[in-house]
């Protein structure tokens, strides 16, 4: 019994011994780091889902446009390269984050916004323009169309009218309401709409995130009557249209595609396709420029069951507002060409588009070429200034919106002088 009491006493001790040893050490160690937070999660429909690892997809993002319009003696006009013969100059300014284009039979010109709450009207009287805001308080204006004197706004969920217009400039009513089944989402939920050759208002309805799966009201462009009854689906797997019009010949609807992102910098393109029947599938987010097959949900499908563009804007140009020329003012080769505002891109390393591009079609409607024609937004791989809309003014002459700068300019061709008239 003493033996094994001598030997418990031991263990006993040389446990306590190593015990403080272990206490010791441990509290020379210096302490551990606190454990990172948790990454919240993006919320729904954000444009970073998706985004790869690495550092090099970690310094992208949208590039947020300044707050404020740029007063007008910082606009970058001198920046800005139009081809030989062409003139540009600054139309309108002030207008905050200036987006898409209509203009009224008096001339006019409205513009909607898509960050700020205010649709504007610039005038011309005597030679003499001025800014007015004819609506406020509306959320996410972006799209503007006239007809027969009224001014119809596209904000995130509905379609509103102002009638006579022209006459109420100066003590506008609030707009009212024509249509209102148009979904909440934020992604690609701001619209630009158009009034066709058959008298009915388009209305897109994009993607509600980067590529994603989409139910029957989203990847579309609708019509409804200039009353708002009658909505129909005319045109589906469109991700997100921000920019269309008609061919003057053909009557067919040509309309801008952004396709998605994070697949790779270089595909895929953004895409100019052209409707030829109602109900046409243009493929998103199945499959993306007419010959790529999503990697994520086209698995099983196949690109040859859907249309294929008519031509490709370049890769992530954000292909917006797009207008076909029918003016006598510029040359002839320009006549029925299509004038494509490049937004320009957010997830590019090396950004492209910035731009207003001219596209010129095959006898076929096809795509024969796409050439510069307005250049000079982007510098040192850093925007100066971002195009998003263009319209022929009724003198032929073409007006380009920038919502960076919250400005419009116009562009005419021949001498000064007369161009200026």
């Amino acid at each position: 019994m003493m033996g094994l009491t001598s030997a418990s006493r031991s263990l006993l001790l040389a446990g306590a011994v190593f015990g403080a040893f272990t206490l010791s050490a441990a509290a020379q160690q210096p302490a551990a780091p606190p454990a990172a937070p948790a990454a919240q999660p993006l919320p729904p429909g954000s444009p970073l889902i998706g985004r790869p690892d690495g550092e090099a997809a970690s310094k992208l993002a949208p590039v947020a446009p300044p707050p404020i319009p740029a007063q007008a003696d910082k606009l970058p006009l001198a920046k800005l390269k139009v081809p030989t013969g062409f003139n540009i100059e600054v139309y309108a300014s002030g207008m905050a984050n200036a987006r898409s284009l209509a203009q009224s039979d008096k001339g006019t010109v409205f513009v909607g916004s898509r960050l700020v709450d205010k649709v504007y009207a610039i005038t011309n009287k005597d030679g003499k323009r001025a800014v007015k805001v004819i609506a406020s308080g509306l959320y996410r204006p972006n799209g503007v169309a006239f007809k027969d004197g009224t001014l119809y706004i596209a904000e995130l969920s509905k379609v509103s009218k102002i009638d006579k217009i022209d006459d109420v400039l100066d003590s506008p009513p609030k707009p009212t309401v024509i249509y209102d089944k148009l979904p909440k989402d934020e992604a690609h939920g701001w619209k630009f709409i158009g009034i066709g050759p058959d008298n009915k208002l388009y209305v897109p309805v994009g993607q509600p995130g980067n590529n994603v799966l989409h139910d029957a009201d989203h990847g579309q462009i609708r019509r409804i009557n200039l009353d708002g009854s009658g909505a129909e689906v005319y045109a589906v797997g469109v991700r997100n249209t921000v920019g269309f019009d008609w061919n003057p010949e053909t009557k067919q609807l040509y309309f801008t595609d952004n396709a998605r992102d994070w697949l790779s910098e270089t595909v895929p393109e953004d895409e100019l396709n052209r409707v030829t029947k109602a109900g046409e599938d243009f493929g998103a987010p199945f499959c993306y420029q007419g010959n790529i097959i999503d990697q994520e949900l086209g698995w099983g499908k196949d690109c040859k069951n859907y249309t294929a563009p008519v031509g490709l804007m370049g890769p992530h140009t954000a292909a917006l507002g797009m207008r076909f020329y029918t003016g006598s003012m510029f040359p002839k080769p320009y006549k029925n060409a299509i004038f494509v505002a490049r937004h320009g891109s957010w997830n590019k390393s090396q950004k492209q588009g910035g731009d207003v591009v001219l596209v010129k079609l095959n006898k076929d409607g096809s795509v024969k070429s796409m050439e510069p024609f307005l250049t000079g937004f982007l510098e040192d791989n850093k925007y100066v200034g971002r195009p998003v809309d263009v319209m022929q003014l009724k003198d032929g002459s073409l007006l380009v919106s920038d919502d960076w700068n919250g400005a419009v300019y116009r562009i005419t061709y021949g001498k000064q002088k007369v161009a200026a008239q």
